[in-house]
């Protein structure tokens, strides 16, 4: 007779806007909640009990109790507060997951001023966070940033590679690299400023990849983790992945045309995929 294995549910999707309310200023959020729970749920699968289940469409309600009461000023604690109610409150939860996606909203400058209540989106990346407790530890805390779109048109180049009989690339030494980036990192110990630590890792992606001779994605992955690693002393391991977004040298020859390293056509699929671990 078949044995149920591991097994968690949850709610995913869940979207919340926050304004926080000072005196002088507004702080805004959006954020987009995941929560699965670990537990003596077997009864729920084997014998149709549902007396141990929480609703899914309860914790979707305990994203907005808690976010309401939240001092927290950013993802991870808000993660921590939300799967800490969750813990407390269910006997017959053992493991709480939380992952939540923020957009990158900032406060928008008139003529050189913030404005209080005026917000504009930063870019189309995330900012993201994977926090997960047993029911008697400590948090695992993994933040990260998820589709940071990047580009450069120079300082990039592919060659040395395998050439067997199915090769048709042509080696390059100067083309365009593009990347939709995401890095995860985790941290040495758990209380960090976690809002500045991200900001400096994303500074050091940034300033590495803008100024890396790269002679593939691979090279510049690398030298991108381990910048970050220099950097962030708070940090012990970061993964990064970086699609290859191509960017094909168009051919125009049949309009009696050169095309010096000028006119491209952008490809979404399919991409190369580069994806590394670096660690102390």
């Amino acid at each position: 007779m078949p044995t149920l294995g591991e097994n968690r549910y949850g709610k995913s999707h869940v979207r919340l806007s926050r304004i926080m309310r000072h005196e002088d200023r507004h702080e805004f959020n959006e954020w987009t909640v995941r929560v699965l729970l670990h537990g003596d749920f077997e009864s729920s699968f084997t014998e149709a009990d549902n007396s141990k289940i929480l609703p899914t469409d309860t914790m979707k309600n305990t994203v907005y109790y808690v976010a309401r009461n939240s001092k927290a000023r950013t993802i991870e604690e808000f993660a921590v507060e939300l799967g800490d109610y969750l813990l407390n409150n269910n006997p017959q939860v053992t493991k709480a997951s939380v992952e939540i996606e923020e957009k990158a909203w900032e406060r928008m400058v008139v003529d050189g001023a913030p404005q209080a209540d005026a917000f504009k989106l930063g870019g189309p990346e995330l900012h993201t966070v994977h926090a997960v407790r047993e029911k008697d530890g400590s948090w695992s805390i993994s933040p990260g940033v998820d589709g940071l779109v990047i580009l450069k048109t120079t300082k990039s180049a592919f060659t040395g590679y395998i050439n067997d009989k199915l090769t048709t690339l042509k080696p390059a030494s100067d083309r365009i690299f593009g990347t939709r980036a995401t890095a995860k990192w985790e941290y040495a110990t758990a209380a960090q400023d976690h809002a500045q630590v991200r900001a400096r890792i994303v500074a050091v992606l940034l300033k590495e990849f803008a100024v890396h001779n790269s002679m593939s994605v691979q090279h510049t992955l690398f030298d991108m983790g381990r910048a970050a690693l220099a950097a962030v002393p708070e940090i012990t391991r970061i993964t990064l992945t970086m699609p290859n977004l191509h960017h094909l040298l168009a051919d125009l020859s049949p309009f009696g045309q050169d095309n010096p390293n000028q006119i491209f056509v952008p490809i979404d699929e399919p991409y190369g995929y580069i994806e590394a671990t670096l660690e102390r």
